[in-house]
């Protein structure tokens, strides 16, 4: 008798997810009732004007906050209600994230930076750390730029940068909080065409918070918040690449 494939675990998977927010003796629901699934291998885009939630649902899939009620389930494990050193280890193991302004550390280089969350989770010998940034920065097309520091690159190379900083433990899940938002439109472009490889070329799963249309209309699916609530849910038939323009100077 030939059994049933069984579906694969989602990456996310949030139930009733509502995230408040007390301020004096008024409630903000930030996160309303949220019921959302991610699968492996998607690169989504989240949408929504200021204050309409998605911040709180990027804070919430990084584990860097926990649903006022509901469940967020991260690659089979439920993680509503871990302490803070348990969201801390699943962080390090699980994640990576990308950010508008880079967080390089300035007189670092950018081996150096790259090498940082492996420093901190430790285990890993000085020649591992730096075989494994020197990986990364291969892949995001840097191996020229091992030993710039952040104010000897353009602001498209610092994001790259941020981009192997957030591979060097070789996540499958990537959460980009407005990675274009500091680039020239060359360099958006090129940050998305990146960002856009590293899903159909290595299988990462890809979340970009975004409030350019343009930037979301590359990825494969568009969520759109507003109060809290999700209000749009689609999938994009055909990405459509970020237009160059003049590249930084």
């Amino acid at each position: 008798m030939t059994s049933t494939p069984t579906a694969p675990t989602p990456v996310i998977e949030l139930t009733g997810v509502s995230r408040e927010f007390r301020i004096g003796t008024h409630v903000v629901r930030a996160l309303d009732g949220i019921n959302l699934t991610i699968n492996h291998g998607e690169m989504v885009a989240i949408i929504g004007p200021s204050g309409s939630g998605k911040s709180t649902l990027m804070n919430t899939l990084g584990c860097l906050d926990q649903p006022t009620s509901g469940s967020f389930v991260l690659n089979g494990q439920d993680v509503s209600d871990l302490s803070d050193n348990q969201l801390a280890e699943t962080r390090s193991k699980q994640l990576g994230f990308v950010f508008q302004s880079y967080n390089l550390l300035p007189r670092e280089t950018a081996i150096s930076n790259v090498e940082l969350p492996l420093k901190y989770s430790g285990g890993y010998s000085g020649k591992d750390r730096r075989s494994a940034a020197q990986t990364a920065l291969d892949r995001v097309g840097l191996s020229e730029r091992y030993d710039h520091r952040p104010m000897q690159m353009s602001g498209g190379e610092q994001q790259r940068v941020g981009i192997a900083r957030a591979l060097v433990k070789n996540p499958e899940l990537i959460l980009a909080d407005e990675p274009t938002g500091n680039l020239d439109t060359k360099s958006s472009a090129e940050v998305i065409e990146m960002l856009r490889s590293l899903n159909e070329d290595d299988g990462k799963t890809i979340v970009v918070v975004t409030h350019d249309p343009e930037v979301a209309e590359a990825m494969k699916r568009i969520i759109a918040f507003r109060d809290g609530r999700i209000v749009e849910d689609r999938a994009v038939s055909h990405p459509i690449p970020i237009s160059a323009g003049e590249s930084e100077q």
